[in-house]
């Protein structure tokens, strides 16, 4: 009798313990959790602790709080001028609402699923509209936020926030890279010689204008020189002029020994008669 007494206290208080154990379960602060029973969800837990639930009847499906990242496989996008990129992109997201959430997609595999194929139908819309030359090297971050933006609006129904979408590599398929790389190399070349052009031209404007002002500065400066040169002229010959009409006898005899300088070299022969005027200095006596 004894023996079926403690047997059955035994399994009482297995029974407790078993219960109990299954009564309390905690929440982290990066967590948060849906309460179902019987399969349907009758709670939503998003503060962290220690809590109670019903046990067996009840289970806890735990959800991250956490910003989580996925990088999406690499898809072909066939952008506005008909070029076609091998885009690889990831995406940053968080489960902003647990109820709707497990009620959508009921697991992060399945909204993983699920958010690749938004981001792709938005990267393939938006991209679409853009030249190849925009998408890599203009408007990537407009196009970005743009898709970003479609997306979020697109994943509020399944209670994901998606924070950020972008492109972590944009490639040509290698069949077409050198085609494209050589147009772009063309138009640059192309661009380059018109700047070349364009720069000779102006050049050449730069040099004649230069050359124009130069000639005229010289002779400006030409003139003025003659001016000034002229006046010095005449300034001396009015001097001289006064200088010798106070003795005409000492101006003939300079304007003599000029002559004499002229004609008598080191080498001179000269056969006068000595009645010519020419010697009267000479023969002249003190």
């Amino acid at each position: 009798m004894r023996k079926n007494i403690l047997s059955t206290i035994i399994i009482i208080i297995a029974i407790i313990l078993f219960f109990s154990g299954n009564a309390f379960y905690i929440v982290d602060i990066t967590e948060q959790a849906v309460i179902t029973q019987m399969g349907k969800p009758v709670k939503v837990v998003t503060e962290p602790g220690l809590k109670i639930k019903i046990p067996i009847i009840q289970k806890v499906i735990v959800f991250s709080k956490k910003l989580l990242e996925y990088d999406a496989v690499q898809s072909d996008i066939i952008t506005e001028d008909k070029k076609i990129l091998v885009i690889d992109n990831y995406c940053r997201w968080k489960i902003e609402k647990p109820l709707k959430f497990f009620l959508s997609v009921r697991s992060t595999s399945n909204a993983i699923s699920r958010i690749q194929d938004i981001v792709y139908s938005e990267m393939r819309i938006e991209l679409g509209k853009h030249m190849l030359s925009e998408i890599i090297a203009i408007n990537r971050n407009e196009i970005m936020n743009n898709v970003t933006r479609l997306s979020r609006e697109k994943a509020k129904e399944y209670g994901i926030y998606i924070d950020d979408v972008r492109i972590k590599r944009a490639d040509l398929p290698s069949e077409n890279e050198q085609k494209v790389y050589a147009r772009m190399k063309s138009e640059r070349n192309r661009i380059a010689k018109q700047y070349r052009s364009e720069g000779m031209e102006e050049s050449t404007k730069i040099k004649a204008r230069t050359d124009k002002e130069k000639t005229i500065i010289i002779a400006e400066a030409y003139r003025k020189v003659q001016e000034i040169k002229g006046k010095t002229d005449a300034d001396v010959i009015k001097i001289t002029a006064k200088a010798y009409n106070q003795d005409i006898k000492f101006y003939d005899f300079m304007k003599t020994l000029e002559i004499y300088n002229d004609i008598i070299g080191k080498d001179s022969e000269l056969f006068l008669t000595t009645d010519s005027e020419l010697f009267n200095v000479l023969m002249q006596k003190k």
